[in-house]
């Protein structure tokens, strides 16, 4: 189930939008929402004023890069983890905004010492990274003769050779949902086969020689065998030397554990709404990051965005009638863990809940606002995107993605995801790479008028939006 959810950090399936498409039986906005949306026209402009040109210009960047140089990386079950939610709740405290901590289980799997080293056909060190579950190798490593394949399909024709061999996958990078499935099964169907490990190619279409880890499942019943990624440029290497028929011998060591879940909590701060505050629009991005790098576009420019758009609407002396809620996730890389207990806390309340948005695929240029919502809704939501004229923001797409907001867009919850020019996501992605370095001061203003635009305008809107029964 965590898996499943972690694959919906990119797609949602498009039976959830044919299913809102075919039950809009709420009522329809009134005919006049355009003239209704249009009367925010102003305050739009004066929060996008105010981000991107005025006093708060460049302050999510500056944000970030004190968090993230203070703290570091921050993978779930770490004592800098914790570090992180106390230096936010603080933070956010500081900025007059009501914050409080939900408490939540979150698992908590150390790395340890790890290393790979190719003996033959020459000796070369291999870099690497266990991945996140992963069990370790007995102290002195696992040493075996290598398999090199490049798909599912071929590990099964080849299944006699796999016996007592490392497993190599060297799979293509076509796309992250299609490709991911080699990190996130490829040990237990090398193990299926008789494998006693197993190596997986980076899941990205860029490499400098860079290892990219993220959280891989054990299928029930099936050995648990060590698991690590290599560089695309490793990977490749071993793939011609079998194809030149040499034999390849590689020793993995891996001081990979597993402890018991560790307590952790979402980091909560609010807008309470005038007029409604037991109604919620909720935006969000998650705390923790893989055990690597800074965490700064994943996700820590989503987590910031959410935070200044509330510093936002605060500092221009609005409040909306229903409650702005910022929720900052932790355990979102080992598939939703804080979201889906955030969900199961909060359920019975489902029908206060007016939108839902998660940010979590990079800061960059922003390009749009994807949206899942009944047709109703949508027409709402077409009119509140177009208050981002002044920054040529206007394209309401579909399918919303997010982790932690996917149950409740499964449940009926109409949901919004920001969308960026993300080409470069995935060569930083999990990886020692994603650095303050990646991100830019004035694509953040950017994203940050955008989410505070559409989530006060929202928030503040007469009536909530329409949505499927």
């Amino acid at each position: 189930l965590l898996f499943y959810l972690f694959i919906q950090h990119l797609i949602i399936s498009s039976s959830y939008t044919s299913l809102y498409k075919k039950s809009s039986t709420n009522k329809n906005p009134a005919p006049d929402v355009a003239a209704e949306v249009g009367r925010y026209e102003d305050v739009a402009k004066r929060i996008i004023e105010l981000a991107v040109f005025g006093a708060a210009q460049n302050r999510s960047y500056r944000r970030l890069a004190d968090f993230t140089d203070t703290i570091g990386n921050r993978v779930s079950g770490s004592q800098n983890l914790e570090m992180a939610i106390k230096y936010m709740y603080n933070a956010m405290k500081q900025d007059g905004l009501d914050v409080h901590l939900e408490p939540v289980k979150i698992p908590h799997w150390v790395r340890g010492k790890e290393s790979a080293e190719m003996i033959k056909p020459r000796t070369k060190s291999l870099a690497m990274l266990g991945l996140g579950s992963s069990v370790g190798t007995p102290p002195e490593g696992v040493e075996a003769e290598v398999l090199v394949v490049q798909s599912f399909e071929e590990l099964k024709r080849r299944a006699s050779e796999a016996t007592g061999r490392i497993v190599v996958f060297n799979q293509p990078f076509t796309n992250y949902p299609e490709t991911v499935a080699y990190r996130g099964f490829g040990a237990s169907e090398a193990a299926k086969v008789g494998a006693v490990a197993t190596l997986i190619r980076s899941v990205t279409p860029f490499s400098i020689n860079s290892p990219h880890t993220g959280w891989q499942t054990y299928e029930e019943g099936v050995k648990r065998i060590p698991t690590a990624c290599i560089t695309v440029e490793d990977a490749e290497l071993m793939w011609r030397l079998a194809q030149n028929k040499q034999k390849i011998v590689v020793r993995l060591v891996m001081g990979a554990q597993t402890l018991p879940d560790a307590d952790s909590f979402n980091t909560v701060a609010e807008i309470r709404g005038w007029q409604h505050p037991e109604q919620v629009v909720l935006l969000s991005g998650h705390l923790d990051s893989w055990d690597v790098g800074q965490g700064a576009m994943d996700d820590g420019g989503g987590a910031m965005i959410s935070w200044e758009a509330l510093s936002l609407i605060k500092d221009l002396g609005l409040r909306p009638r229903r409650t702005l809620r910022a929720v900052l996730w932790t355990g979102e890389e080992q598939g939703g863990v804080g979201g889906q207990q955030y969900f199961n806390l909060h359920k019975e309340n489902i029908s206060n809940f007016d939108l839902v948005m998660e940010s979590d695929l990079g800061t960059f240029t922003p390009m749009g606002l994807q949206f899942l919502g009944s047709d109703a809704a949508r027409k709402v939501m077409e009119e509140v995107i177009k208050l981002l004229a002044p920054i040529n923001v206007t394209k309401l797409e579909t399918d919303a993605e997010g982790t932690d907001i996917f149950l409740w867009m499964q449940a009926g919850v109409p949901g919004a995801s920001l969308h960026v020019a993300d080409s470069r996501y995935f060569w930083f992605h999990h990886s020692e790479g994603d650095t303050m370095t990646v991100q830019d001061p004035h694509d953040m203003d950017l994203c940050s008028a955008l989410w505070a635009v559409v989530a006060y305008v929202v928030a503040d809107l007469e009536d909530m939006l329409p949505r499927r029964p």
